[in-house]
C-alpha cells in the first residue's frame, strides 16, 4: 500500500471509530430509556441542532472572533518573547519566572477584572484566551530554541556564519516541530478559553447559548452547542496541522503521520 493509500486509510478508521461510538452511544440509551434531559440519543441532538442552526450558526461566529485573535496573539507574542529569553541569559533570569509566576495564577478568577477594565466587549474574550493559550507556546518555544546541539553551534560559529543566517538555515528548521507542538496546545485550549470567557460575561456567543440552554433543561442543545464549539476547536488545530505539513513536510513525525515511515 502506498503512503497515500495508507494515510486514506487511517482517516477511515478514525472516521469509522467516531461513527462506531455515536451507533453504541444510540443503542445505549435507548436500550436503558435514559431520560433525555439527562443524555439525549445522538439522533436527537443532530435533529435539535439542525432545526436550529441558523442560532448556533450565530453563535459560532462570534466565538471564533476572540478564539482566533487570542490565539494568533499568543503565537506571536509567545514566540517573540521567548526568542529574547533564549537569547539573552539576563532576560532569562528575569522574564522566566513572571511568566511562570503569572502561569500560576488562576486566569478565570482574574477573568471578572478584565470586564472591569475593557467592558463586556471582544478585548476581554481576546485577552482569556490569549492568557491560556500564552504559556504552552512560551515553553514549546523556548525549549525548540535552546534544544540544538552546542557542538552545531561552535561548528557553525568556526564556520563564519552570522548569528542570522545561523539561525535561519539550522536553528529555526530545528526548532519547528518543537514550536508546532506548542502551537498545537494553545489551538486545543483556544476554543475552550473562548466559551468560559462567554460564561463570564456575554450575550452571544456558544457560552452564552450553553448557559441558556441548560437554564431551560434544553440538554439536546447543549450537546448540540458543545459539538459545534468541539468542531470550531478541531479546526483550528486542523489549521496547525496544515500549517505544520507545509512548513515541516521533511520532519519525520511528518513522514510517518502520511504513512511514508512505519509507526512505533
Amino acid at each position: 500500500m502506498n503512503p497515500a493509500s495508507r494515510a486514506w486509510a487511517a482517516r477511515l478508521r478514525i472516521a469509522g471509530a467516531f461513527v462506531a461510538f455515536l451507533i453504541a452511544w444510540e443503542i445505549l440509551v435507548r436500550a436503558f430509556g435514559v431520560p433525555e434531559y439527562i443524555l439525549p440519543a445522538p439522533s436527537r441532538v443532530i435533529a435539535d441542532g439542525a432545526s436550529r442552526w441558523r442560532s448556533l450558526a450565530e453563535a459560532a461566529s462570534f466565538t471564533v472572533q476572540p478564539m482566533m485573535l487570542g490565539f494568533i496573539a499568543a503565537v506571536v507574542l509567545g514566540v517573540a518573547i521567548a526568542l529574547g529569553i533564549a537569547f539573552s541569559d539576563a532576560a532569562r533570569q528575569i522574564a522566566y519566572p513572571l511568566l511562570v509566576f503569572f502561569q500560576i495564577v488562576p486566569k478565570i478568577a482574574v477573568a471578572p477584572l478584565f470586564i472591569i477594565w475593557f467592558g463586556f466587549g471582544l478585548m476581554p474574550k481576546v485577552l482569556l484566551v490569549f492568557l491560556l493559550s500564552f504559556f504552552p507556546v512560551v515553553v514549546s518555544a523556548l525549549q525548540a530554541f535552546r534544544s540544538l546541539e552546542s557542538e552545531v553551534t561552535e561548528l557553525l560559529r568556526s564556520s563564519g556564519a552570522t548569528r542570522w543566517r545561523a539561525f535561519r538555515m539550522v536553528q529555526l528548521p530545528a526548532a519547528l516541530p518543537v514550536l508546532f507542538g506548542g502551537f498545537k496546545v494553545a489551538a486545543a485550549l483556544a476554543a475552550t478559553a473562548a466559551v468560559v470567557a462567554e460564561f463570564v460575561a456575554s450575550d452571544r456567543g456558544l457560552g452564552y447559548l450553553l448557559l441558556e440552554y441548560n437554564g431551560n433543561l434544553d440538554t439536546p442543545m447543549c450537546f448540540a452547542a458543545i459539538f459545534v464549539l468541539t468542531a470550531l476547536g478541531l479546526g483550528l488545530y486542523g489549521m496547525v496541522e496544515l500549517a505544520e505539513r507545509l512548513a515541516i513536510p521533511w520532519h519525520v513525525s511528518r513522514r510517518r503521520a502520511e504513512g511514508e515511515l512505519p509507526g512505533l
